[in-house]
């Protein structure tokens, strides 16, 4: 199949960039992969996505986009992309078949890391989440535990303060990685405590969390917390293996790109998480995805 536009990626960013190129007529092939629709399709309640005043759920609001997509000429694969190769078009290959593109928009993501403990993925959306700008509002007056010792665990913590009773910071070491700045301000913070030393084994709860259990590395000694909620804050993996060299990375893994667009690689653009390790928010990649749309539009227009 040869179109214009490929987009590698089917989350707010991959949708709205085919939102925008089926639109300018440029007919483009979105690789959805498998599992479709980013790391909104495994949240529940979407609270801060403008337009929805009593909110939306994750996953119909990728059902939306999806379907306005295809609504303006997008046609969707739901295959994986396995590699990218640049001849006299882009090839991207996925295991069933190969797509031929004049240009390409890579919008694949980044996955948060996880424990790999019992209880988190039966509680993920449930009280278990790497987001604390996106959920931390469904936390008033609960107590939380943020799990990390970087500048991100001491980000999350301190503003999860705006509305949590109590936030635990529990992290396996007796000192944090986190900047002297980020350490003294979290310690500052009346409403955050913490526990050193000690890992999270497994997340207990009902249909929500309840507790989480903790063992000491030291003592070995184990013990049970209280919590409403469990935040991830141990970093993200942007999902750039099938690129292969073929683009510039930084060096945590995240595409190259001097504007936030364009990538390393002359028609071959960028949008969303992948690229943004900031932020990583539905509407600043959704924002990403209109952006590289028009370039790779504006590109396309000339190199006919």
């Amino acid at each position: 199949m040869t179109s214009d536009l490929i987009i590698i990626g089917s989350g707010p960013a991959g949708l709205t960039a085919a939102i925008y190129a089926a639109r300018a007529n440029l007919n483009p092939v979105v690789i959805a992969g498998t599992s479709w629709g980013g790391q909104l399709m495994t949240t529940t309640e979407v609270e801060n996505y403008p337009g929805f005043i009593d909110g939306i759920l994750g996953p119909e609001l990728m059902e939306r986009m999806l379907k306005q997509a295809e609504k303006f000429g997008a046609k969707i694969v739901y295959e994986n992309a396995t590699r990218i190769e640049k001849k006299e078009k882009f090839i991207v290959y996925t295991h069933q078949s190969q797509y031929f593109g004049k240009s390409v928009i890579v919008a694949t993501g980044a996955s948060p890391k996880k424990l790999g403990i019992k209880g988190e993925e039966e509680f993920w959306g449930k009280g278990v989440s790497s987001c604390a700008t996106c959920d931390g509002a469904f936390f008033k007056n609960k107590v939380v535990a943020v799990i990390g010792g970087g500048d991100s665990a001491m980000e999350e913590a301190t503003f999860l303060t705006r509305f949590a009773s109590k936030v635990h910071i529990i992290h396996r070491k007796g000192e944090f990685r986190a900047s002297k700045f980020m350490q003294e301000r979290a310690k500052s913070n009346p409403k955050i405590e913490f526990i050193l030393n000690s890992i999270v084994k497994e997340v207990q709860g009902e249909t929500v969390v309840k507790n989480i259990l903790i063992e000491n590395v030291l003592s070995n000694e184990s013990n049970n917390l209280t919590v409403d909620g469990v935040f991830l804050a141990i970093g993200h993996i942007p999902i750039t293996d099938f690129l292969g060299n073929q683009i510039e990375l930084t060096e945590t893994g995240y595409i190259k790109s001097a504007d936030g667009v364009k990538t390393s690689v002359e028609g071959v653009f960028v949008a969303g998480d992948v690229e943004d390790y900031k932020y990583r928010q539905a509407i600043t990649a959704a924002g990403a995805g209109c952006k590289a749309a028009l370039e790779a539009e504006k590109w396309l227009a000339g190199h006919v």
